[in-house]
């Protein structure tokens, strides 16, 4: 049966999905996929670090997103905004990036910190951007460092995630890089640094557990080679003091399928010593899938859908070939993959505000990007030990949009709540089948799978999410358990009647999932999953 989506949206409420489920043989009607999910053969543990953030000094991502000061008349709880700090506390968010991104290797930590009226202003390194050339003055291009070291800390506090710190290699020292470490995690008056933290408000260390040793070090972060970057990652993790904190270091890896880079740094790093691959926790990897044609983020035509749809499913081998890659010289595979930045890049035009440079809309199909990259992590959850989506307010691959007084969650924030059951969950080996979707993309014909997603268990609670990516036709599916039956269930949708759908200020609940109770006995269930769709399975086992 094929369903578009206009008639899907006329048959009213989710229960219309037909979801249902059965036991014993296949329904009269049958299916055109199958999800066979195989619970005796588990990947790995998903990392709740996965579903991380990245917050950087760009656009309207700090000031006015983050940040709007104790005096603001925007509810805040100590200069953070309030709403903001809500939505997080739903997406159980494990970890947060900061202070970039390319904004990292021009910032002095020491500028952040301090009686925040005294503190320095400088040149914010996103002022040459073309973008910003006609936008007005203010703390997008001078910033005042009013939000540093201690506000991001608590920022991290309030939404309960840990914060992870991206180190300046191209412009300060291994020495001033000690001394953040220190004044970060260094115990209660037992050192200068200690009481000069406490002197600004927090006497007890910050504990902070991730360091990233630079950012896109081939590019904006100093443009090293990777023998240069290799010398210079060595010297920032020698000897640095832990202060009883296991720090956890991520190297500047490369962009996207650079797998030259990667050889060459670890050639470098292990030449004298294997034994240095301990000093590195996880190795960065960068990916956007940027629009073609129009490029525009709400103005895209179908074509446009499934070749960004496309470009964005690239994640997964990147991930198998910088895996390969690694381990040419980490044969143990003790490093794992960083992902921490990825998303959506489209052009100039939807920002909600001039100073918010790549301040992008989100529609429908940015979330199904990001659903369908949340799964293929779940599918490497023994490759990949951390994630940062890009970024979280205001800017690309936002989940959020702020200006002043107005807020609203987008279709990524959905997605995020949905998978975020997915946490800590045992990854499940599944296997989609479903016809091939024969979409024209890219100035060719190239199909794209019709179904995939990834499935995790936490002790008798399986978790299944799945994307439809066609943009006109439902899936019927037959879900397989193997290995295990089913007592009870729920479906949560995540689909609206048009592809460009958003949300807004004035519409904040344009796009929202719904949810559903469904009867599931045994090991089969029969499914329904609407046109350009993210659906998440509850299933109870017996």
């Amino acid at each position: 049966m094929s369903l578009n989506r206009r008639e899907f949206v006329k048959t009213g409420t989710i229960g219309a999905l037909g979801a249902l489920a059965f036991p014993g043989p296949r329904p009269a009607r049958a299916a055109d996929a199958q999800v066979e999910v195989l619970l005796g053969e588990p990947i790995g543990t998903i990392s709740p670090a996965i579903y991380g953030h990245f917050t950087e000094h760009i656009g309207g991502v700090v000031y006015d997103g983050i940040w709007v000061g104790e005096d603001s008349k925007v509810p805040n709880v100590g200069g953070i905004r309030k709403e903001l700090v809500e939505h997080m506390k739903r997406i159980r968010p494990a970890v947060v990036r900061w202070p970039g991104g390319c904004f990292a290797d021009s910032y002095d930590w020491r500028d952040g910190i301090g009686p925040r009226d005294k503190r320095p202003r400088r040149t914010n390194f996103w002022v040459v951007a073309r973008e910003m050339r006609g936008a007005p003055d203010g703390p997008q291009k001078f910033d005042p460092n009013e939000f540093g070291t201690h506000e991001f800390v608590h920022f991290c506090r309030l939404v309960g995630a840990e914060p992870y710190f991206a180190a300046n290699v191209r412009g300060l020292t291994a020495a001033d890089f000690d001394a953040w470490v220190d004044y970060c995690n260094s115990p209660r008056g037992k050192t200068s640094l200690a009481d000069e933290r406490a002197a600004n408000g927090d006497p007890d260390p910050f504990r902070v557990k991730y360091w990233g040793v630079g950012n896109e070090s081939w590019g904006c972060g100093g443009n090293f080679t990777p023998e240069e970057y290799a010398t210079e990652y060595r010297r920032f993790v020698a000897w640095v003091p832990d202060h009883g904190v296991p720090l956890s270091f991520i190297g500047s890896g490369p962009s996207g399928g650079d797998l030259e880079w990667t050889r060459r740094f670890f050639a470098k790093l292990t030449e004298r010593d294997r034994g240095l691959l301990r000093d590195i926790f996880g190795w960065g990897l960068h990916y956007y899938c940027g629009t073609s044609g129009k490029g525009q983020a709400v103005d895209f035509t179908l074509d446009d859908w499934y070749d960004l749809l496309q470009k964005a499913d690239v994640m997964g081998s990147l991930i198998d070939k910088q895996w390969a890659a690694m381990g040419e010289i980490d044969t143990d595979h003790r490093v794992k993959l960083a992902v921490d930045e990825w998303g959506a890049w489209h052009e100039a035009g939807t920002e909600v505000h001039p100073a918010y440079l790549f301040g992008q809309m989100s529609t429908m199909r940015d979330a199904l990007i990001a659903a369908l990259t949340l799964d293929t992590f779940n599918r490497h959850a023994d490759k990949v030990a951390m994630a940062n989506v890009a970024q979280l307010i205001n800017n690309l691959h936002s989940l959020f949009l702020a200006r002043e007084d107005r807020f609203c969650a987008t279709p990524n924030f959905h997605v995020f709540e949905m998978y975020a059951a997915h946490q800590g969950g045992q990854a499940l080996r599944t296997v989609f089948t479903a016809p091939k979707i024969g979409a024209y993309a890219a100035g060719k014909t190239s199909p794209l799978w019709g179904l995939a997603g990834s499935a995790s268990l936490r002790g008798k609670d399986l978790v299944v999410t799945a994307v439809n990516p066609s943009a006109t036709d439902a899936r019927d599916a037959e879900i397989v358990l193997r290995g295990a039956s089913a007592r009870d269930g729920r479906m949560r949708v995540l689909a609206s009647g048009d592809i460009h759908d958003h949300n807004t200020f004035d519409d904040p609940r344009a796009v929202e999932p719904k949810e559903m109770k469904i009867q599931a006995r045994g090991d089969r269930l029969a499914v329904k999953f609407p046109p350009a769709s993210v659906t998440r399975l509850d299933i109870a086992l017996v």
